[in-house]
C-alpha cells in the first residue's frame, strides 16, 4: 500500500505518467523545466517545485531516455512502476512520493500546453481545483472521440448536478490534501480523473475551468474508446451512487411511482379497468427504490460522522 503520510511544504509537484512515451519524453522535460525554472525565479511569488515522471512498465525507451534527464534536470525525479499498472496508479505513486502541498498532473505525449502549468498552479490560491478544459480554437481531440466524449460531459452533468466543461482533461492542478481525502476511491486506471471531477463536484469543492488548446499527441494512444467509454459511463454513475445515493435511487423510485400513476390512469379512462398488476408491480418497485435511496442516505450520514 502507497505511503501517504508526510509533512506537505508550499509549492508544486508536476506528476507525469509515462507509457511508451519514447518520442515525446525529452520534450515534455525540457518544456516543463523551464517552466518551473521561469516560475522560481519570479520576483513576486516564487514557487518552489519538482517533477515525477512514472514510468508505467513502458516497453520501449522511456525510462532509459528519462533516467538520463536527470543528469540535467535537478528537480526531476523518477519513479519505475516495473510493470504496467494503469494510468491512476502511476498518477497515484507520483501523488504518493510528492513533497508539495499542490498536484499538478500532465501527459507525456506533448497533447497539453505544459507552459501553463505554473498558472494553474498558482490559481490554487482561489480554488480547490484547476482543470483545462479542452474547449480552446485549437483543441483538436480525435473526430472518433468527440460523440462519446460529447455524451459523457451531458451525462455527468445531470448525475452531478454540476457545470462539468471537461470531465477527464488529463491537465489539472489540485491541493495535495484533496487526493488523500478521496484517495479511497481513486481508480488505477484512465477514469482516475472522471473520479477525481464527480467527487470534488459533489462534494461542493470549488472548481474552476480554464479554456486550453489540445494538440495531437507523439505516438500511439492506449486508450480504446469502446471499452473505456463504457466505463467512464458506469463509473460516473457509480460514483455519484457513492456519494447521493437519494439522488439516483430517489429518482428512478419517483419515476416508477409516476409511471405506476400514470398506466392506472390510463388504463382506467382507455379500457375500463386499471391494470392491476402492472401498477402495483411499478409501484412497488419505486418504493423500494426511494428505500435504497433513503437507506444509503442514513449509512452515508453515519459516515460522516
Amino acid at each position: 500500500m502507497l505511503q501517504r503520510a508526510r509533512e506537505l511544504q508550499p509549492g508544486v509537484s508536476v506528476v507525469i505518467p509515462c507509457y511508451n512515451e519514447e518520442g515525446a519524453i525529452a520534450r515534455t522535460v525540457e518544456q516543463i523545466a523551464a517552466v518551473l525554472d521561469e516560475a522560481a525565479r519570479d520576483p513576486d511569488h516564487p514557487l518552489e517545485s519538482e517533477m515525477i515522471l512514472v514510468n508505467d512498465g513502458s516497453r520501449d525507451a522511456t525510462l532509459e531516455i528519462a533516467n538520463g534527464l536527470t543528469e540535467s534536470h535537478p528537480r526531476l525525479r523518477v519513479v519505475d512502476n516495473q510493470m504496467n499498472c494503469g494510468y491512476g496508479a502511476s498518477i497515484k505513486r507520483g501523488i504518493a512520493q510528492a513533497r508539495y502541498d499542490r498536484i499538478v498532473i500532465t501527459d507525456a505525449d506533448g497533447t497539453y500546453p505544459n507552459e501553463r502549468i505554473a498558472e494553474f498552479a498558482r490559481r490554487l490560491d482561489d480554488c480547490d481545483m484547476v482543470v483545462g478544459a479542452r474547449t480552446g480554437a485549437d483543441a483538436k481531440i480525435p473526430l472518433i472521440r468527440r460523440p462519446a466524449k460529447w455524451a459523457l460531459l451531458k451525462y455527468a452533468r445531470w448525475m452531478s448536478r454540476a457545470d462539468i466543461k471537461d470531465i477527464n482533461s488529463g491537465l489539472r492542478a489540485f491541493w495535495t490534501v484533496h487526493a488523500d481525502t478521496f484517495w479511497f476511491m481513486l481508480p488505477d486506471l484512465f477514469s482516475f480523473t472522471t473520479t477525481l471531477t464527480l467527487a470534488m463536484h459533489v462534494h461542493r469543492l470549488r472548481v474552476i475551468y480554464l479554456p486550453i488548446e489540445y494538440h495531437r499527441r507523439v505516438g500511439s494512444s492506449s486508450i480504446r474508446p469502446i471499452r473505456d467509454t463504457l466505463l467512464f459511463f458506469s463509473l460516473v454513475l457509480r460514483t455519484v451512487m457513492y456519494f447521493k445515493p437519494l439522488g439516483v435511487f430517489g429518482t428512478i423510485g419517483l419515476a416508477q411511482v409516476a409511471l405506476a400513476i400514470t398506466v392506472g390512469v390510463a388504463g382506467k379512462l382507455l379500457t375500463g379497468q386499471v391494470p392491476d398488476v402492472m401498477t402495483v408491480s411499478l409501484f412497488s418497485t419505486g418504493v423500494i427504490f426511494c428505500g435504497l435511496g433513503l437507506l444509503g442516505d442514513l449509512i452515508n450520514a453515519r459516515r460522516a460522522r
